[in-house]
């Protein structure tokens, strides 16, 4: 399902040196072999401040971009690695946590095994496929949505409902693009086009490994071209999917199956397991109208050639090597730019890490989560909370009324830090040695599907967690109006507790007012302290709002990112909200520190470059061209570069604290900045 919460997706960062030594009795807070000082601050402080990072560490063969989130992502790899081969030593019981998590691990390691398979683990369930009558097919569909195996034309799932926060709704989104993204289908520009003939040859792939012949494979292939591109056509652009009421479409259960009769409703109700349903949210009623018309005009084979193409779209990560490949070298290799697949273990890592994700995330909490660096975030998350409150009580555009009830949602944030309190229960979870790894996957998946659509008809459990905690990541919840910080996150170097107070504060401090300032981002701002989706601003506040945010879009489409592509302000618009929200928010709290207001040089830098240095090390990364295409046509976040560059140069106190002046390249009018929170 297309989650309607906030994530702050981990992009390309660096290291900053935020350790806890001490050099002459002093806090080291700036390693200058990161800098680049032959660039001036105050003409690309992205290069000034990372150069040195980026020179120094060549990006390596199996990655398309590589920084700090991604060096702890990879060292949290090796501490679950450790975990995960410890419990190979033990003896585990059947059925239990450890044997489950260290099974899977050993299948996804034995690639003489899945070599030996081939497509063996696929065939009866592709007999089943292109057996099925096509009066029949619908059941199909169902079956597929409901083992969690694939989404073929749409997708559901359950999730608060936006207008009652309280209560779960069921959700149906559109779905069913193996490329995802519809300009693939849709543009003709050269990145396009290569795309595309890459996926094209991808499908013929991986039907010629299932066992097509070279003319099935082909006229294959162009069946789910021609209904993927057909989805595409009618798909949500990037501009709309930041409307989030446009994506909120109630229907009662007769609408549905009066305004989209081919769909077969009644067979995919009852294949997921729902009962007496009366209300639905439809995210984008054009997709499905698209979608009852295909299902009332495609023909037998091409129905069975679109679902075969889904079911093995899915599975190809977790059969032989021919399968892997052939996925690498499409979203690897030609989206990404990659030149090497990761290490057999990182992949076999990542399954039982995402399908017993909370299990292996207690085991992690037990051995690597130290409980101070919770207390160390509260304190910081309530610094945070007091100067995003001083920021909205001194905004000029805003009114009292509107403020007042801004700070009455800041006031209700729920704020969950390391880890939860309850765990998964994964005891109906079956996993056999002996039986296929994609067997075993599969019985995984059907009971993530079965769990999340038990939640119809329920009241939302806002203790659960989006995340586990081994995820080096954060995230704001609307509909919970919450703040997650998850215990990956907080470890050295990013967040240290016995670290500089700048470097804390221009990184880990400027994640929290991130995430806090998505509250009132652009889509955030639509939801209120309770996590309803009601209209809390007067007609006059969120009119000088847009005035604000159509200055921040203008910024941003003027970056050109590569040759003739320019950044998409508008897609982008929440985050970098949020990141200049939390940027200046962050400022303000350290400020308040005694190392805030002290005047005296660490590592030959004021208190403040020392800040605003640990911000624009937080996004040093080494990147390929093909990651920065794909990550501008599907990432909402801008890239890490812009983060530093386009949004310090809104930011008065930044000027001062380098020098900044007219003529420089940082430096922006007055009259040109913008600052909305």
């Amino acid at each position: 399902m297309k989650k309607l919460n906030y994530l702050l997706v981990t992009l390309a960062m660096t290291t900053m040196c935020m350790s806890c030594g001490e050099e002459s009795g002093k806090p080291k807070g700036v390693d200058r072999a990161n800098l680049d000082e032959t660039v001036a601050p105050s003409h690309d402080f992205y290069q000034y401040a990372c150069g040195g990072w980026i020179k120094n560490n060549p990006l390596q063969p199996q990655y398309s971009r590589f920084g700090q989130f991604d060096l702890m992502a990879e060292n949290n790899k090796e501490q679950l690695k450790e975990l995960i081969q410890g419990l190979a030593k033990k003896e585990n019981e059947q059925g239990s946590v450890a044997q489950k998590v260290n099974d899977l691990y050993l299948q996804g390691l034995d690639s003489v095994r899945l070599n030996e398979e081939g497509a063996a683990p696929l065939k009866a369930d592709l007999e089943k496929i292109n057996s099925t009558a096509k009066g029949d097919l619908m059941n199909v569909v169902a079956w597929m949505h409901s083992e969690g195996i694939a989404s073929p034309f749409f997708n559901e799932g359950v999730d608060a409902d936006l207008m009652n926060s309280n209560e779960n709704a069921l959700y149906f989104m559109e779905a069913g693009r193996g490329l995802g993204e519809r300009d693939y289908y849709l543009e003709n520009d050269s990145n396009s086009v290569k795309i595309r003939n890459a996926y094209v040859d991808f499908m013929k792939k991986l039907f010629a490994l299932s066992g097509y012949d070279a003319a099935r494979a082909e006229e294959a292939t162009a069946n789910v071209m021609k209904i993927e591109t057909a989805l595409a056509k009618v798909a949500m652009n990037r501009e709309e999917q930041r409307n989030i009421a446009g994506q909120y479409n109630p229907r009662t259960y007769a609408q549905l199956k009066k305004d989209y009769p081919n769909i077969g409703w009644e067979v995919l109700m009852e294949s997921l397991g729902l009962k007496n349903v009366e209300n639905v949210i439809l995210g984008q009623p054009r997709s499905f109208a698209e979608v009852n018309k295909l299902l009332g005009e495609l023909n037998e084979q091409e129905m069975k050639d679109y679902l075969s193409a889904c079911y093995i779209r899915s599975a190809a990560s977790y059969l032989s090597d021919e399968y892997v490949d052939a996925k690498f070298e499409l979203f690897g290799k030609t989206m990404s730019g990659k030149k090497e697949q990761e290490p057999r273990w990182k992949r076999a890592l990542s399954v039982p890490n995402g399908l017993l994700g909370m299990a292996v995330g207690q085991l992690y909490v037990e051995k690597y989560f130290a409980g101070e660096s919770k207390m160390k975030m509260l304190m910081l998350v309530d610094n945070l909370k007091a100067s995003l409150a001083e920021h909205i009580k001194n905004l000029t555009w805003m009114t009292e009324e509107t403020k007042k009830n801004a700070i009455a949602k800041l006031n209700k944030f729920k704020v969950k830090i390391g880890y939860p309190d309850t765990w998964k229960d994964y005891s109906a979870i079956d996993v056999n040695k002996d039986d296929y790894y994609w067997s075993n996957i599969k019985k995984a998946m059907k009971w993530h599907a079965e769990d999340n659509l038990a939640k119809y008809g329920k009241p939302v459990d806002k203790e659960e967690w989006l995340m586990t905690p081994q995820t080096v990541n954060a995230y704001y919840n609307p509909t919970s109006n919450e703040i997650c910080f998850p215990a990956g996150i907080l470890q050295a170097p990013y967040f240290d507790v016995n670290a500089d107070d700048a470097s804390n504060y221009g990184a880990i401090g400027v994640v929290i007012g991130h995430e806090m300032t998505h509250g009132f981002d652009d889509q955030g701002r639509q939801f209120d302290k309770d996590g309803n989706m009601i209209d809390w601003w007067t007609a006059e506040d969120a009119k000088k709002f847009n005035e604000l945010t159509d200055v921040l879009v203008a910024q941003f489409d003027s970056i050109e990112v590569a040759e003739g592509v320019n950044a998409n302000g508008r897609y982008t618009l929440g985050e970098n909200i949020a990141d200049q929200g939390g940027l200046r928010v962050a400022y303000t709290a350290f400020k308040r520190t005694a190392q805030g207001i002290s005047e005296e040089l660490i590592d030959g830098f004021t208190s403040d470059q020392r800040f605003y240095l640990a911000y624009a090390n937080v996004w040093a990364a080494n990147i390929t061209e093909q990651e920065i295409l794909l990550r501008t046509k599907t990432d909402v976040h801008s890239l890490g570069k812009w983060r530093v560059n386009a949004t310090l140069r809104n930011i008065d106190t930044f000027f001062e604290a380098f020098g900044v002046k007219e003529g420089d390249a940082m430096y922006r009018p007055e009259e040109e900045r913008v600052i909305i929170w």
